[in-house]
């Protein structure tokens, strides 16, 4: 993804650029001899005698990163195909399976090693001092994002701040520790902060001094709990100052004033408007990446949401839409029956949020088409919508144009109210600044609970009892759900366990019974075990085989998908095995603990 502002240039201008990136940049492949490619200049015709001259070359090479490391749309909401929350077709086998170093793929350095070039030929005094500052910034920014992703992956992973050449003694070292690893990230990220320039972005696709205080926001709260949960790494007692950094980056953005949540006072549509928006929400996204018909740039999420072959038939399952408050901010739960109660019964008056990320009462197509939940693309009724497109041309092409958040100031206000949570910080105050101004934005009351939420606390959370957290926690599953945030949360709050959690749909009285779904009083979907001969016109038969598919009781109950799957999530798997291949090829790489 590059830096443009399409407003202003011209097609044929940025095709010249991207032209220019493909006549310099050379794709690095990793040999059977790793030391082969790190003993190569990473470009075939840049060489420091002809390069690094201007800034415009610096700008060059560093746009050059946003092409490499930012996440396709589809990587983004894919990413949360991860979280407990989501059912799909089958689990991956990682979590179902026997998934062992063979099947990891082998670590790429391709990417850092560009880097580091970068950061070892830049400082030419020829070009102004904020020049080369703010590059070297964008490279530190982008060095500390591949190490914090090979760090939530594997842990202990060897630190390069520098290129290697075939005789470097470090080509074949061991694992650093990692509080090593991560201290050079803090470090990155710091110089960042301080180098890259403040100007906002209103196109909202380069990277900023603000969008480098989100990152490091989210990095240290994921350290911080992370050190704070797994007990086992023996680094508890630096949990906190991670924790008030996390404090101290959030606080810094908020202060700025330069965003703001995206409200105009519609509740029914602001929120998913952030989602769906070829030009993003600037006021509140921070990064994002760009998609729009201009360029010809698209992607296939309302494709892949919305298909019965090409998606993985991905949907919501019941307990995590249990944690949706009713919209006046009494909680779904504390109804008598509520486990029970019928989808047409129980999308009425809830968070305004649930309705813009499932199809719910009364959604339509942009021809204006009812489209109740559809079981022939979800098998648990709860079907996504958030980030898919109104228009059914979109179904089956690859031609969506919204562009998808990757950070937001609503993730800013949560990293900020958790990390206060966490710290024994949080009170009326916090839950003003925070949680209250989205449930505001959402249309939701914000009064603070009472007491903690039981609900949350038996099906989620047993070990926590603070009121602030638990409602920290539901908040952020409900307002990032499908950003890509989940796995990882449920990593650093050391929750994977909840991965094996039922995948459980919408409560059916009885088999055989049509149900009205958007509430327009007619039929829309029968479970049967097998089809009848005459079929009502607009209703989906859904198969209740009794092993894929299930009712919790029988002949009613709840959508139970794939109980026959041995989902299993010990401890070995907070981290990824290392690659048998990348311990053949350097026996000094110990493996991660439980991992043959």
């Amino acid at each position: 993804m590059f830096h443009f502002n399409n407003k202003t240039m011209q097609k044929k201008e940025i095709w010249a650029i991207i032209c220019r990136f493909g006549a310099i940049v050379i794709c690095l492949v990793v040999t059977s001899a790793c030391s082969n490619f790190l003993e190569k200049e990473p470009f075939d015709k840049l060489v420091p005698s002809s390069f690094f001259k201007t800034e415009a070359d610096l700008n060059l090479y560093t746009t050059s990163f946003y092409q490499r490391f930012i996440p396709t749309g589809l990587a983004i909401v894919q990413a949360d195909e991860m979280g407990e929350y989501t059912s799909k077709n089958n689990s991956p086998t990682f979590i179902a399976g026997n998934y062992s170093s063979v099947d990891q793929g082998a670590w790429n350095w391709a990417d850092l090693r560009n880097i580091n070039y970068f950061l070892e030929q830049y400082n030419n005094p020829a070009i102004p001092q904020e020049a080369r500052s703010h590059h070297a910034g964008l490279a530190r920014f982008f060095r500390a994002l591949f190490y914090f992703d090979m760090v939530k992956k594997f842990g202990d992973v060897p630190w390069y701040g520098k290129t290697l050449a075939i005789d470097d003694p470090d080509l074949y070292k061991g694992r650093d520790a990692r509080t090593v690893v991560m201290d050079s990230v803090l470090a990155d990220l710091n110089y960042a902060v301080e180098n890259i320039r403040a100007t906002k972005d209103n196109t909202a696709s380069a990277v900023t001094k603000w969008v480098a205080l989100g990152l490091k926001s989210r990095i240290c709260l994921f350290e911080g709990t992370f050190r704070k949960y797994h007990t086992e790494l023996s680094l508890s007692n630096t949990a906190d100052t991670w924790l008030t950094q996390a404090v101290d980056a959030a606080q810094q953005v908020i202060d700025s004033k330069q965003y703001s949540l995206y409200a105009t006072g519609n509740t029914v549509t602001d929120y998913r408007d952030l989602f769906i928006s070829q030009d993003p929400k600037s006021v509140e996204i921070m990064w994002a990446n760009i998609f729009n018909d201009g360029l010809k740039r698209w992607h296939e999420i309302t494709w892949k949401f919305n298909s019965a072959t090409y998606g993985a038939r991905w949907g919501l399952n019941k307990q995590f839409v249990n944690t949706y408050l009713k919209q006046d901010g009494s909680r779904f739960t504390d109804i008598p029956g509520y486990d029970t109660i019928q989808f047409v019964h129980e999308m009425a008056d809830r968070d305004p949020r649930l309705g813009q990320t499932i199809r719910s009462l009364g959604y339509k197509r942009s021809d204006g088409s009812a489209a109740p939940p559809n079981f022939g693309y979800t098998f648990t009724g709860y079907h996504i919508l958030k980030f898919s497109l109104d228009d059914k041309r979109l179904d089956g092409v690859a031609e969506s144009n919204n562009s998808i958040t990757m950070m937001r100031y609503a993730e800013i206000l949560l990293n900020y109210a958790e990390a206060k949570a966490e710290l024994g910080q949080m009170d009326a105050g916090v839950w003003a600044q925070t949680i209250a101004l989205l449930r505001a934005r959402a249309g939701v009351n914000t009064a603070e609970p009472a007491q903690a939420d039981s609900y949350l606390q038996t099906v989620y959370f047993p070990e926590i009892s603070d009121k602030y957290l638990l409602e920290v926690r539901r908040e952020r599953g409900i307002e990032l759900v499908y950003e890509g945030f989940r796995y990882d949360d449920l990593l650093r709050w050391k929750k994977g366990h909840l991965l094996e959690m039922q995948w459980r749909g919408i409560y059916v009285p009885a088999m055989d019974s049509p149900m009205d779904l958007d509430g327009n009083g007619t039929p829309d979907v029968a479970f049967v075990k097998t089809l009848p001969d005459t079929k009502v016109n607009g209703v989906t038969y859904y198969i209740i085989d009794g092993t894929a598919s299930k009712l919790s009781e029988g002949n009613k109950g709840h959508l139970v998908w794939r109980d026959d799957e041995n989902r299993v999530f010990d401890d070995k798997k907070y981290f990824k095995p290392i690659s048998n291949a990348d311990i053949v090829l350097n026996p000094n790489l110990s493996q991660n603990p439980g991992w043959k």
